[in-house]
């Protein structure tokens, strides 16, 4: 509960702010009245739209210069309908609407000499715009670009109340696993973003973070199966950059969020935002507290055995998983005029989570069950995080705005404390303790990031350059204390105890350009990347190992990417792509000392494990009618060294109860193809009928052996999903999220198929829809759970694990100066500075 009163503070404080800035709002008007007696001024109105589709553009820009002028009298933004209001002295003026990805339009000479009202004002689309192909509807709920695809998750009713993890396991080619693993195109080696940048909210990489940061955070996930050479070389399947709202709306406006769920989802949000012609202040804060159930079945058999070992062994698990989170993302934008501004942000999360496993083995000699324990383990987590950034932004050039150099500095720091008690006893045939064991896992890293791009239009053509160092330290504190069944005295275990410090540092520079020449378009780019990874473990009794795990490599690399566009109509075009990418490990696939969440089956890293290398090809298909839109593309994947997971025997045993010790390890293997093919359908039929369909085909062949054993594998799978969103009687919206995934294979295991259901209701309340209603449930049939059977050269397992059961969740959301998010928004355009380079 600490959490939530810092939350009950900052709403406190919030309030009076908020209070105050109305007060000051006041003294302000009251000045300005005075004045109008003495100056006429009058109010210029008018409503901009898109000149096809008549949609309102919001955020537009609209300035007021002196004839001839570059220096702006008055200047503001659209709201939400697209209406403008700004005073002026009386005069003559040029008058200028301009806005991303759409032709400025101006009025010239225009004389203000009372109250006018330039009514409804058509802005053309750039159809010569380079890096982008805009497929927007009235329903339509995706951009498809030039290198990605803007999916906006923000209008999911399914994972409202929900989590990242939801929220992305409702994205078209992306899957999220059981255990929430991220993949994309079935492939987990993938890139994940915040705002273009790498982050503390991301979790350095560890995706369990994403199971407890709220998805309402969300604005939309840009998909990019193609890199340019502006985005990071990391990440074998590609990238997965989520964008985060911010409010633009002039004034002050937000809304509260409040959630109540089953099993226990409760949860209160706040996103608020201040905005005048010099400021704009935005600030998301939420407090959590879940509980999410799980449970787990493993029946291992042993094909080689011996008198003094036990050949088959069946566990239960139950998980109890329940926590407390605070997060806060704040931050202020400051116009230093029209031409530059500059950003400061801070992010935190703070974490108390408690998971309790439960774990039942039972143990069969010659089919006859010998004995049963019962493994308890308690986890305590005390998990803070901290990220604060800085963005300047100069623009060159009022007519073409993308004309600009943009500088930015991060840094992120995290600190996680583990304590687990760990205690199993025999309970058949007699009661006995088998072990007590006390773990304390302490978890540091600080990041830095240096970041500075220029983009320079030229015409029908784009030239970018921009450098990028990204720079962490990290440090892995492990001890593990057992309890002397002779003494009762608890011990440090000296041969898995240790201190694990790792550095990743990776500098860049890339270049690209891309140019328009008819129909035809591209965008050739070349990043070089330099990685440094550095590891240095100290057992607790170095005495104790014969060998060293210290490691420092480097790896210098040239990562060229090149993506075509050709226009087969003004509705219909082909691309291909094609980058190069590299896959770092990930500091715990190097540490070589082993988990402790199990005494039989542990994962331990590997410090000889290196990056693995890959080049990409992608070929799509996008084509436009009325009322269908159809994506699709057929990619094709070759990479060297990929990362494979297996599982072996040690040779040794536990000593409480000589039972063989399982090892779970990541090796490099020696080449893994993949071949593959997705494509995406949405109708919207009708007014009250939208529907999105998505398929994704997928094979690879792997090859490569360690210590003599062949590893070498094919396999291929699909996964579909299908969600439709119905409008019945009393404007109630209904809306269908279905998903299955086709069985796997890999070098050992083969994995059953999965299918699962999520609906929603949603009604929006009172004039101006300020209020909304909604309900969930998430894996409506409880099905969501993954089967494996796992064959190795000295056993045989079936498994069954379910991460998270079934879920229902309330929503209400209230908002205040702030309409209801609308479909085919653009909102996110300036995002899109931030989400690449």
């Amino acid at each position: 509960m600490k959490y939530l009163y810092t939350f009950t503070f900052l709403m406190i404080s919030l309030s009076v702010f908020t209070q105050n800035y109305k007060n000051a709002n006041n003294s302000y008007d009251q000045k300005n009245e005075i004045n109008s007696y003495q100056i006429k001024s009058y109010k210029i109105t008018g409503k901009l739209v898109d000149q096809e589709q008549k949609r309102p553009l919001e955020y537009a820009t609209v300035g007021v210069f002196e004839p001839g002028s570059d220096v702006a009298v008055e200047s503001g933004v659209t709201d939400f309908d697209g209406n403008f209001s700004l005073k002026v002295d009386e005069g003559t003026y040029d008058i200028k609407f301009e806005y991303i990805s759409y032709e400025s339009k101006t009025l010239k000479n225009y004389v203000v000499d009372s109250k006018k009202d330039l009514g409804t004002i058509s802005l053309k689309f750039k159809t010569s715009e380079l890096d982008e192909v805009t497929v927007v509807s009235e329903t339509t709920q995706v951009e498809v670009r030039l290198d990605k695809k803007i999916y906006n998750v923000g209008k999911d009713l399914t994972t409202s109340g929900g989590t990242v993890s939801d929220a992305l396991g409702n994205v078209p080619s992306v899957t999220v696993d059981i255990d929430g693993a991220i993949s994309l195109r079935g492939n987990e080696n993938v890139r994940i973003l915040i705002n273009g940048k790498p982050s503390s909210i991301a979790g350095f990489g560890d995706q369990d973070v994403f199971q407890q940061l709220p998805a309402d955070a969300i604005e939309s996930v840009e998909v990019i199966t193609s890199p340019s050479a502006r985005y990071d070389a990391e990440g074998t399947a590609g990238i997965i950059n989520i964008i985060l709202k911010r409010e633009k709306t002039l004034g002050f406006n937000g809304s509260f969020r409040g959630t109540l769920g089953e099993p226990q989802n409760s949860g209160i949000f706040a996103d608020l935002n201040l905005r005048t012609d010099k400021f704009n202040v935005f600030t998301s804060l939420g407090f959590t507290d879940r509980n999410r159930p799980g449970n787990a079945e493993f029946d291992t058999r042993f094909t080689e055995t011996d008198s003094l070992n036990f050949d088959r062994i069946i566990e239960d698990r139950d998980y109890d998983r329940s926590g407390e989170n605070f997060n806060l993302n704040t931050g202020v934008e400051y116009f230093i005029s029209d031409m530059s501004s500059v950003t400061a942000s801070f992010f935190t999360r703070l974490g108390d989570d408690r998971d309790i496993a439960t774990n039942i083995n039972r143990r069969f000699a010659d089919g006859i069950e010998n004995s049963t324990t019962v493994r308890i383990e308690d986890e305590l987590e005390d998990d803070e995080r901290f990220q604060y950034s800085f963005n300047y932004e100069k623009r060159f050039d009022k007519e073409n705005r993308d004309h600009k150099l943009t500088a930015d500095f991060q840094y992120s720091n995290s600190d996680e404390t583990k304590t687990a008690i760990i205690d199993e006893n025999q309970t058949s045939p007699v009661d006995s303790l088998v072990a007590f064991q006390d773990n304390l896992e302490t978890e540091k890293r600080d990041s830095y990031l240096i970041q500075a791009d220029y983009v320079r239009p030229m015409g029908e053509a784009q030239f970018e350059f921009g450098f990028r160092g990204d720079y962490s330290d990290q440090s892995q504190g492990f001890l593990v204390q057992r309890q002397n069944l002779e003494t009762n005295d608890l011990e440090v275990d000296e041969f898995v105890s240790s201190d694990f410090d790792f550095e990743q540092n990776i500098t860049a520079v890339y270049t690209q350009y891309g140019n328009k020449m008819g129909k035809f378009s591209y965008l050739l780019g070349l990043r070089y990347e330099n990685t440094q990874l550095k590891g240095n473990t100290t057992p607790l009794v170095p005495e104790n190992f014969d060998r060293n795990f210290d490691f420092d490599k480097n790896f210098d690399g040239l990562f060229p990417t090149v993506n075509l566009v050709y226009e087969l109509g003004e509705d219909e075009n082909i691309s291909l792509g094609y980058n190069r990418r590299i896959n770092r490990p990930r500091s715990w696939f190097l540490n070589p000392f082993p988990s402790q969440s199990s005494r039989v089956n542990v994962f331990q890293g590997n410090p000889d494990l290196d990056p693995s290398f890959a080049n990409a090809f992608d070929l799509g298909y996008l084509k436009r009618w009325e009322k269908i839109t159809l994506t699709s593309s057929v990619y094709y994947q070759r990479e060297t060294d990929a990362f494979e997971r297996v599982e072996r025997d040690t040779g040794r045993r536990t000593e409480e109860d000589n039972i063989r010790i399982i090892e779970n390890i990541p090796i490099n293997l020696a080449t893994e193809e993949r071949f593959g093919a997705e494509f995406g359908l949405l109708y919207n039929p009708t007014k009250w009928l939208r529907t999105n369909m998505s398929f994704n085909y997928f094979r690879f062949e792997s090859e490569g052996a360690f210590e003599g054993t062949d590893f070498g594998a094919t396999n291929e799978s699909y996964f579909g999903r299908f969600s439709s969103n119905i409008i019945l009687p009393g404007k109630i919206q209904w809306q269908t999220n279905a998903f299955y995934r086709g069985p796997r294979e890999n070098a050992q295991t083969e994995t059953d198929p999965i299918a699962s259901m999520d609906i929603a209701f949603s009604k929006d309340f009172l004039k101006k829809e300020n209020l909304t209603i909604s309900l969930n449930v998430r894996d409506l049939f409880n099905s969501r759970k993954r089967d494996q059977f796992t064959v190795s050269q000295t056993f045989n397992r079936e498994s069954s694990f379910q991460w998270r059961e079934r879920q229902f969740t309330a929503t209400v959301v209230y908002r205040f100066n702030r309409k209801k998010e609308r479909n085919g928004n653009r909102g996110n355009g300036d995002y899109d500075d931030d989400g690449g380079f």
